[in-house]
């Protein structure tokens, strides 16, 4: 899978990187790194595909949490729940975290924007996901991984999601945005979720923001989209452990 992950060379000892859609198992529409089990793709292929994954990065699936994702501003502590699990009680969040070394953290995304958060002080490492769609940033998701890693400086890198060349939205959520994060945020109805995130972050006291800057809607050939593909389509993700 080399070279299929956007990986963050983070500030102290994490690994964490974004998936894309290659190198894995999955067909048809779900083609190929599937990670998601709600999509309609069959479990085991999305099963194997987290276990490449995992591989990839040196991760333990058995040490390792997901979310039942809400589009809300819940972060909760990961715990080992396991990825591999046939019916696990995930936690209804849209941001985990965690201080244990070796215990890896997965979200899922189709355009929304993944998020890592690191704590940089070096003597208490902590890292944070956060799955952040218009919903969550407006709800506040990012504050709240933010303030979970509160003891020490922090970092943070916003992952692939579908830009501001593609993200349309209603008057109405395009006036809520430049409300809370200002005028800059939209342009011709259209909604820049990195610059939203990023100001999001700052706000929170986030000392330093990275993005890896290409639209999942523009590029089929490296991520699935919900809104290109009209909802019928896989998830990538954002994983990451401590050490």
């Amino acid at each position: 899978m080399e070279g299929m992950l956007f990986r963050w060379q983070a500030p102290g000892p994490y690994r964490v990187a974004f998936s894309t859609r290659q190198g894995g198992v999955s067909e048809g529409p779900f083609s190929s790194l599937n990670l998601g089990k709600k999509t309609g793709d069959e479990p085991e292929r999305v099963f194997e595909n987290r276990a490449r994954l995992c591989r990839e990065l040196e991760v333990d699936p058995a040490r390792s949490s997901m979310a039942l994702q809400k589009h809300g501003a819940v972060a909760q502590r990961a715990e080992p729940i396991g990825l591999l699990s046939t019916n696990p009680e995930f936690p209804e969040c849209d941001a985990l975290w965690s201080e244990e070394p070796g215990e890896g953290m997965l979200l899922v995304t189709a355009d929304c924007l993944p998020v890592a958060i690191a704590r940089t002080n070096g003597d208490a490492p902590a890292l944070a996901l956060a799955h952040a769609g218009w919903r969550g940033l407006l709800a506040g998701v990012l504050e709240s991984a933010t303030r979970a890693l509160a003891r020490g400086r922090t970092a943070a890198v916003l992952g692939p999601a579908i830009g501001p060349c593609c993200f349309e939205v209603s008057d109405e959520i395009a006036a809520r945005f430049r409300r809370r994060f200002g005028r800059e945020v939209v342009a011709g109805g259209k909604v820049d979720l990195w610059l939203a995130g990023e100001k999001a972050l700052e706000e929170a006291g986030c000392n330093s923001v990275e993005r890896v800057e290409i639209c999942t809607a523009c590029h089929p050939e490296l991520f699935f989209s919900h809104r290109r593909d009209q909802g019928l389509t896989g998830r990538q993700g954002v994983i990451g452990a401590i050490g």
